[in-house]
């Protein structure tokens, strides 16, 4: 009988699994992940469990019910892909061939060169967050390195704790990237004023187990060091392949990989078009976006093992949400490609909408505060933008 392999067991690859037998494949789907836990929801982990501790069954994700049963290998790592011969092989030898591919791995932390050297912690999965939520202790000193949303959510959680917190980066605006200098300013000034310490616009040279030395020779003294500057996309075990695995893994618009029938990408890892925005393939690293590639690339693959392909193209108003201690954060589309920020109502030192346009057409929009008004936002963006699209 067929089967199909889904490489990746957190939301992406579970809802993935799920889809397929929505769409009617009877046919056996083993899902491979890296990490011994079931798949569980990554966002409480900068939030919840580093303010209040917990375990892997406080962000299970719950398992749909199906008539069809889903094998999990689990604490097991994908060493390589052969796509031509269908055979992946794991880090133990074993050889698993498929019929159908889904790459489901997502980002792993990017990290300081070795040579930084000391003890650095990263927030990733569910037993970082354990760990590090252990060492947030009232008046411990916390260094992070990076001012993203990985790292001001730690640096809100840490202050809450009762930690003594510096950020430091080499942006001289926190989440200047996905945001823009406008509402990055606000931001580190809301998180400023609760107590965190920002060295902006510089870089760290070395750790140690007393903290961190900064390229102009300062040193921040630190009980406790988290690096989070930023994530890179797990595709190491699909070199080898003739991929573009540049930034992720090209998808065409129905997210096959690179037009070939029978692999789909999903979640962090997919670099794919929009078709609510452009053609450009661009990586997506939300929550909502992970769910909603997972159900249009589970058609594209059912169609392609079944001889119905389905070349529906795939377009999302990406949503994501970011709780901050000083600020909710929420954000419908993409800020990040937008030229143009203008407040569209509220106050930016209160709660505030924030529009954000390219070539003169709204693409994003970011809510400091004001959750009742996500909906409405999604539905006006939406609106606008299948018009633009014709």
């Amino acid at each position: 009988m067929s089967s199909v392999v889904v490489v990746g067991a957190g939301l992406a690859g579970l809802r993935t699994a799920e889809a397929l037998r929505r769409e009617g494949w009877a046919g056996g789907i083993t899902v491979v992940g890296e990490e011994v836990h079931m798949p569980y929801t990554r966002p409480p982990l900068s939030k919840r469990i580093l303010l209040a501790g917990g375990g892997h069954e406080e962000v299970a994700l719950r398992l749909r019910p199906s008539t069809h049963e889903t094998r999990w290998l689990l604490g097991r790592r994908v060493a390589h892909a052969d796509l031509d011969s269908r055979l992946l092989t794991l880090g133990d030898g074993t050889k698993l061939p498929y019929d159908g591919l889904v790459v489901a791995t997502g980002v792993r932390p990017r990290r300081l060169p070795a040579s930084v050297g000391g003890p650095r912690a990263v927030l990733r999965t569910i037993d970082d967050a354990a760990a590090l939520s252990r060492r947030l202790s009232p008046g411990a000193r916390v260094a992070v390195i990076g001012a993203g949303f990985i790292g001001c959510e730690v640096a809100a959680a840490a202050i809450a704790r009762g930690c003594r917190v510096t950020v430091v980066a080499l942006d001289r605006v926190p989440m200047r990237v996905p945001l823009g200098t406008t509402v990055g300013e606000e931001l580190r000034r809301r998180h400023r004023d609760a107590g965190v310490d920002f060295r902006l616009g510089t870089s760290v040279t070395a750790v140690d187990d007393g903290g961190v030395v900064l390229a102009d020779g300062a040193r921040v003294d630190a009980d406790v060091v988290v690096e989070a500057i930023g994530s890179a996309p797990a595709t190491g075990w699909l070199e080898g392949n003739g991929l573009d695995l540049t930034d992720g893994v090209v998808c065409d618009g129905t997210l096959r990989v690179q037009g070939r029938p029978g692999v789909v990408a999903v979640g962090d890892v997919a670099r794919f078009p929009n078709a609510l925005y452009d053609p450009v393939p661009r990586r997506i690293e939300h929550w909502q976006t992970a769910v909603d590639t997972s159900a249009h690339a589970a058609a594209t693959l059912v169609g392609d093992l079944t001889g119905e392909p389905v070349d529906a193209p795939f377009g999302t108003v990406p949503t994501f949400w970011s709780d901050q201690g000083v600020v909710s954060v929420r954000s419908v589309g993409q800020p990040g490609i937008a030229d143009e920020v203008a407040v569209l109502e509220g106050d930016l030192s209160g709660e505030a909408a924030v529009g954000y346009r390219r070539d003169g057409q709204l693409v994003g929009v970011v809510l400091l505060g004001m959750p009742k008004s996500l909906g409405p936002y999604l539905r006006t963006l939406t609106t606008e933008l299948a018009s633009a699209r014709g």
